[in-house]
């Protein structure tokens, strides 16, 4: 008695309205009474239940004498009506675990006063058009596809199609032998070689200059040949009349590159009036050689466009295959790159198309289908579809079946509510027994059975377990697995899943079908399971 005393003088507990309507808020409050160094934790998270935890705010201190009083308050809701019960809420005090009381708390519905407010019949299904969000994501996406192709095609253009800027050395490449000789030469006046004293650089630059020429124009290793190598070779073709130039040319040319010679080799250092005087030579001797060799004939210089024309081709030719090969390794890349994060199945069902991963990730439809409403979540609205009752059980029964169909990828969700009716004479319905419920599911269990046998399943496994919604209706489900036969003879495999509900005279049952073969329909029956909900009180308001 005195240690629960003690407890009671330092946990208490209050809320501020015992009767509230769907939708607000109460108080609750905790109050704690401690030693200054006590270590005191108040409980976090929805520990309230059925009561929902909307906000928790700071913990108050208040200095009472030697002691501490620390006071916190909980925001709680709920949005069904009924009487609740908070729960007893566990507060440690120095490791000690110390109990508040359990409170009641009425939830009342919101009023409506009929005379004053019209009621009006249920309107019939109309199509909507979806929202937007959609449509947005396929835009973004569409335009950041667009981008990465602009981002692409830029760096192809940048790097291999666009025409560089010439270099300087490449722009005198593309001149024909004798201008570009001319140039050089043009250019070597500019040098400062000789006012630099530079002698050995100038002539150099001389000799590589007629070499450079002759190579091109009339002997093909002028280049590599030494000087006697080089004016031997131009006497022979100009005994053997292949190239006109005079003999005083020709003594000019190994006059030159003999002095370069000894400039280069032996330290010989001509005055800057005689190596103006050799470039002047030079120059003339170039003039000569171009004058001396013939024009090329018209089917030489066809054959020269001709070579060009197909030296232009391959070059084009290149890029192309350069092009092919760079974007053939983007598109592998980035289709490597996403299969290792997200797998190279979803990455092609993404780029392909697939109807089962569209649903999955589309904007899913969450409704109430009936009366007593059965709230489900689908990829898609249900349906309502007209069922034929035999002529005897229109009396007795009527039928709501709500469905949807995806022929493709084979997923079927289908809701129904059957309610049994009661006439006068009846009067008010006798509470149904626990043998009369099992029958009554029994022989719904055998009806869907044989439903799936019509539709050419085989070899069907049932199997059934108790199952409980997130709000506590209690029911029945029925599963197993299947093959369809299809209609040319190919054998598909299933699964199934029938949930069943029964209370005084209604039924209620959702029945999910779909291939074993899908990748994404087990996730898309799994979060339609999770999304049902039934209102147990409603059934029985109107039952009564």
């Amino acid at each position: 008695m005195l240690f629960s005393f003690f407890s009671f003088s330092q946990v208490t507990s209050e809320i501020d309205a015992t009767e509230i309507k769907i939708g607000e808020q109460i108080d609750y409050k905790m109050n704690v009474e401690a030693d200054s160094t006590a270590l005191v934790v108040f409980p976090e998270g929805q520990t309230f239940m059925p009561l929902e935890a909307v906000e928790a705010l700071k913990i108050d201190t208040t200095k009472r004498g030697a002691k501490f009083l620390l006071s916190r308050i909980y925001k709680l809701t709920q949005f069904d009506s009924g009487v609740y019960t908070i729960p007893r809420q566990k507060i440690i005090i120095n490791e000690k675990p110390f109990f508040t009381d359990s409170l009641k708390v009425e939830v009342n519905t919101i009023a409506v006063d009929t005379t004053k407010q019209n009621l009006y019949d249920i309107k019939p299904i109309i199509e909507v058009e979806n929202d937007n969000s959609g449509r947005l994501q396929f835009i973004l996406g569409v335009i950041a596809t667009l981008a990465l192709i602009a981002l692409v095609a830029f760096l192809l253009y940048w790097f291999i199609w666009r025409k560089k800027p010439l270099t300087e050395a490449e722009e005198l490449a593309l001149l024909p032998p004798y201008d570009r000789a001319k140039l050089a030469l043009s250019k070597l006046d500019e040098s400062q070689y000789l006012m630099r004293s530079e002698v050995k650089e100038y002539y150099s630059e001389l000799t590589f200059i007629i070499r450079k020429y002759l190579d091109e124009k009339v002997y093909d290793r002028a280049l590599e040949s030494t000087t006697a190598e080089l004016i031997n070779r131009l006497k022979l073709l100009k005994e053997g009349n292949q190239i006109p130039l005079s003999k005083e040319t020709i003594l000019h040319i190994e006059s030159i590159l003999q002095r370069a010679d000894l400039v280069k080799f032996a330290k010989s250092s001509p005055d800057t009036a005689l190596a103006e005087m050799d470039k002047s030579t030079i120059e003339k001797a170039i003039d000569n050689v171009k004058v001396s060799l013939p024009e090329p004939s018209e089917e030489e210089k066809l054959l020269d466009r001709k070579y060009k024309e197909e030296q232009e081709r391959k070059k084009k030719q290149r890029k192309i295959w350069i092009t092919v090969a760079i974007s053939v390794m983007l598109i592998v890349a980035t289709f490597i790159g996403f299969g290792i994060k997200y797998g190279f199945g979803y990455v092609k069902d993404t780029i392909v198309g697939h109807e089962s991963k569209e649903l999955l990730e589309g904007n899913w439809v969450a409704s109430a289908y009936g009366y007593p409403p059965i709230w489900i979540e689908t990829p898609e609205v249900l349906k309502r579809e007209e069922v034929e009752i035999p002529e005897e059980y229109k009396d007795k029964v009527s039928s709501a079946v709500f469905k949807y169909s995806a022929e493709t990828s084979g997923i079927d969700v289908q809701v129904s509510t059957a309610t049994f009716k009661v006439t006068q004479e009846q009067g008010k319905p006798t509470e149904i027994t626990d043998e009369e419920k099992t029958k009554d599911l029994q022989q719904a269990t055998e009806a869907y059975l044989k439903v799936l046998e019509a539709k050419g399943a085989k070899d069907i496994t049932v199997k059934q377990e108790k199952f409980s919604t997130p709000n506590g209706a209690k029911g029945v489900k029925i599963y197993g697995t299947m093959t369809m036969i299809l209609d040319n003879d190919y054998v598909q495999p299933a699964k199934y899943n029938l949930f069943l509900f029964r209370a005084e005279n209604v039924r209620q049952q959702i029945i999910l079908n779909w291939r074993t073969d899908d990748n994404y329909a087990d996730d898309i029956m799994e979060r339609i399971t999770n999304s049902i909900e039934l209102k147990p009180d409603e059934v029985e308001e109107k039952e009564n």
